[in-house]
């Protein structure tokens, strides 16, 4: 799952969010809202379960990359920052009874001793069929068990 580490602004919010960030949550958790890509919004709302781990991406910024791991603790419910028209992530054409957008809860892990970066990924023939190097702006990917073992084995770490 992607985030952006850098300031960037939306509709006057600063929508930067780091692992650091995360982190710093109380109790280390947040909910992953303001996806608006409808296969990014599937995967949040049919595919990722409670107690699902999920790569922590940074994006947007000088070296994108894998920072780390963060766990899903609640599934996939209604984003409720579509209804928000104050929010940055509002859509006026996202409704209540019938909503378009979802998000997940996320708890910070831990984090790599190193943002694995993007370019070195790609030099990982493990890596090759990953979705991350085929289709890197998709905001929520699948990765298969070996290619999280693989990324966690990068980052000198125990994938348990």
């Amino acid at each position: 799952m992607k985030a952006e580490p850098d300031s960037r602004i939306v509709k006057g919010v600063d929508v930067k969010f780091s692992i650091d960030d995360l982190q710093a949550m109380k109790d280390s958790t947040s909910p992953w809202d303001g996806v608006r890509n409808y296969e990014a919004r599937n995967i949040m709302r049919d595919k990722m379960r409670t107690g699902d781990k999920a790569l922590f991406y940074h994006s947007n910024c000088k070296e994108p990359g894998i920072a780390g791991i963060m766990n899903i603790v609640c599934c996939g419910y209604p984003d409720y920052t579509a209804f928000d028209i104050n929010h940055p992530y509002y859509d006026p054409k996202s409704d209540k009874r019938s909503p378009k957008w979802y998000m997940v809860d996320v708890k910070f892990e831990r984090k790599f001793g190193k943002v694995l970066a993007l370019n070195d990924l790609k030099k990982h023939a493990q890596l090759e069929e990953m979705s991350l190097i085929k289709r890197g702006r998709l905001s929520v990917q699948p990765v298969t068990k070996s290619e999280f073992d693989y990324i966690v084995s990068l980052a000198g770490e125990s994938s348990q």
